[in-house]
């Protein structure tokens, strides 16, 4: 019996330490392009992914994604999504400063020297604003195997939390909606769904404290998705859900397509 409850220990050990190892940390710069610049814009994402595929080598990050705005509460403020995920906090913090950037261009560019490789770099940073960003950590996600592409859709939902209801609002989008999405999933109505505590900025005045993002492999599962109705809610999970939604402030949702992906 000794033995039996030694191992029940370790396996939940094991569990708890598979969790944390897979812990994402992610940093959102929401994308500002003028509309003379945007072809310019199309070769500084291209440069970006090359750039950051040298980190993924180096183990400096774990992924880097590019989504074009398809729709969202202001589309002028910006066009388009940067992700760029990590390991830890600490990583996520310190990103990677100009000096590493210019490093890995000089990597993904053997032909160029030295000049050639700031002047390229320098050009491209400049044709872009970053209106907004985001440091978050994710807290829970679906289960599935869904294989991220470029022309994958996805909508990405800032929530505020509402004042007193920070914890049971993550209760609710645990609890409640993460396995109304892990039916979706199941169905083929939906490709991934994960939820996302804001690490910065934070203060009553951050306009969103958390972000779900829900991901579909194309328009069709998304409008099948959005026309979906689960009828076999019982009265008490209605409850729950409607509990779960006053608990939060739905404050923008953004459409965007997959461009660009490392991996």
């Amino acid at each position: 019996m000794k033995k039996i409850v030694l191992f029940l220990i370790f396996g939940l050990l094991m569990a708890t330490g598979v969790r944390a190892q897979q812990a994402q940390y992610m940093v959102f710069d929401f994308i500002k392009v003028e509309n003379d610049q945007i072809f310019d814009y199309i070769e500084f994402k291209d440069l970006m992914e090359k750039v950051y595929r040298q980190a993924l080598n180096d183990n400096k990050i774990k992924g880097w994604d590019f989504w074009a705005l398809q729709s969202g509460a202001d589309q002028s403020a910006f066009q388009y999504i940067m992700i760029t995920y990590y390991n830890d906090p600490v990583n996520m913090m310190n990103g990677l400063d100009e000096s590493t950037m210019m490093d890995y261009t000089k990597i993904a560019y053997p032909h160029l020297n030295d000049a050639q490789v700031a002047n390229l770099f320098q050009n491209a940073l400049a044709i872009k604003d970053t209106p907004m960003r985001l440091y978050m950590k994710q807290i829970v996600s679906t289960d599935d195997n869904f294989q991220m592409k470029p022309g994958v859709l996805a909508s990405f939902d800032l929530m505020k939390a509402n004042e007193g209801m920070f914890d049971q609002y993550e209760q609710a989008e645990e609890l409640v909606f993460r396995p109304i999405h892990q039916k979706r999933i199941e169905q083929g109505m939906m490709g991934h769904w994960s939820f996302l505590r804001t690490a910065l900025p934070l203060g009553s005045e951050a306009k969103s404290t958390h972000l779900t993002m829900n991901m579909y492999k194309d328009y069709m599962q998304f409008f099948n998705a959005q026309a979906y109705e689960d009828l076999d809610q019982t009265e008490e999970e209605q409850k729950a859900v409607s509990a779960g939604l006053n608990s939060r402030d739905q404050k923008w949702v953004y459409l965007a397509i997959l461009e660009n992906i490392v991996r």
